[in-house]
């Protein structure tokens, strides 16, 4: 999605940064980790893939994507690429029953260092926070594997609750409808700093 090729995140601990073609050849080796694809339930591409799925997170108007820098090492040298502890992305889609806009969320915090840290729940506020201030969204989904217990611990925190569990692929669906209760909730956890971003 074109939305934020242009602007970057800012946290506390993390920020959040457009995911540029440099930044492939770091995600592509993440992704060589078997334990880490089938967390995030994605296929083992080849280089050249990748970087055409790059391309796909930048045009397609159905994806947006981040890659989450960690801070502090990025205040360091500016080193995005030192920086990139993971990403977070969203997938939308019209429900076709409801005829609801829905973004489906996904965070990985692939470098295992930074794990723990309090960067994934700052990461994925900061990105529910942007996507329900700039899209025309109703409601936020994700799927999580049922043995990911910090990820369903991370959403029950959000207030998302339980809505399938899948068993034959092993995944709880989770929903959060966005209401002006739970907006107001969310302004209370995390504050929205976008700044221009030229790579």
């Amino acid at each position: 999605m074109h939305l934020n090729e242009n602007i970057k995140l800012l946290g506390n601990k993390i920020i959040l940064a457009p995911y540029e073609a440099r930044h492939v050849p770091k995600y592509h080796d993440w992704m060589s980790n078997e334990t880490l694809r089938q967390l995030t339930a994605s296929e083992e591409l080849t280089l050249s893939e990748e970087y055409l799925m790059q391309q796909s997170w930048r045009e397609d108007s159905d994806k947006l994507t981040f890659i989450i820098l960690a801070a502090d090492i990025y205040a360091r040298d500016n080193d995005e690429i030192a920086a990139m502890v993971g990403d977070t992305n969203l997938f939308l889609r019209h429900d076709p029953d409801t005829n609801e806009r829905v973004a489906e969320a996904e965070i990985m915090i692939a470098e295992p260092q930074a794990r723990g840290t309090g960067y994934g729940r700052e990461a994925m506020l900061l990105m529910l926070k942007y996507a329900q201030s700039q899209l025309q969204l109703h409601k936020f989904e994700v799927k999580i594997d049922m043995d990911n217990a910090v990820s369903l611990r991370l959403f029950e925190s959000f207030q998302f609750v339980e809505t399938a569990r899948v068993k034959v692929f092993h995944e709880v669906t989770m929903q959060r409808e966005i209401t002006t209760e739970w907006i107001d909730w969310l302004d209370q956890q995390v504050e929205l700093r976008m700044v221009s971003y030229n790579g």
